[in-house]
């Protein structure tokens, strides 16, 4: 993912640096900027008459995983670490305390205070229900639910909000049980909404803890 990033970067720095090759442009105006704002990559480039911009989307954010980290965070706390709701949900990616502890994270304190640790931690709550469903992905994926593509990466986000059971119950009775959570968002939302990412990096790993 990172390699894609940093291809097209150099594809477009290469580009902006063979055309100043054809033009006499003044010192003032041969500053290359590149900053990131709002989840877009933003260019400034030296024109003749002044700086122009140009913005686009990071490459390798759409449909890949980092891409689909940064969605249900941005759902689940609008991507704070710091956040708790009013159920006691913690963290960017809103863990319950049983949750953290079936994945070897006792104390909750350190773990609001560790970004690196709430990434790790979402990564390898994500293995652990991998496995878990991992015959419900192997043959519901592709299959039509309740108007739902199914997909791997929306099964996994439907286990990081309801668990797996929750899950489960939804595709065995044909979408006729629709699990909520403590706000009342449904499986099914997050099955729509999170589906068709990049999940395959993913490993099914059983019992998947925090080392």
């Amino acid at each position: 993912m990172i390699k894609k990033g940093i291809f097209y970067t150099s594809i477009l720095l290469t580009v902006a640096f063979i055309s100043l090759g054809f033009k006499t442009i003044s010192s003032q105006n041969t500053t290359l900027i590149s900053v990131v704002q709002n989840n877009l990559l933003s260019y400034d480039y030296p024109l003749e008459n002044g700086l122009g911009t140009m913005v686009l989307t990071i490459p390798y954010k759409g449909k890949y995983f980092i891409g689909y980290k940064e969605a249900i965070a941005r759902k689940e706390s609008l991507g704070r670490y710091k956040k708790i709701n009013s159920i006691g949900y913690l963290g960017k990616y809103q863990f319950g305390t049983q949750t953290l502890k079936s994945i070897g994270i006792e104390n909750s304190n350190n773990f609001l205070d560790s970004p690196e640790l709430q990434e790790e931690a979402f990564v390898v709550l994500l293995s652990k229900n991998k496995y878990e469903l991992k015959d419900y992905i192997r043959y519901f994926e592709g299959k039509v639910i309740d108007g739902v593509k199914i997909t791997e990466s929306g099964i996994l986000a439907a286990a990081h909000l309801g668990g797996s059971g929750s899950v489960k119950r939804f595709l065995n009775t044909n979408g006729l049980r629709k699990c909520r959570d403590g706000y009342g968002t449904s499986v099914r939302t997050y099955l729509s909404d999170f589906g068709g990412y990049e999940t395959q990096c993913i490993k099914a790993v059983k019992n998947a803890k925090i080392d």
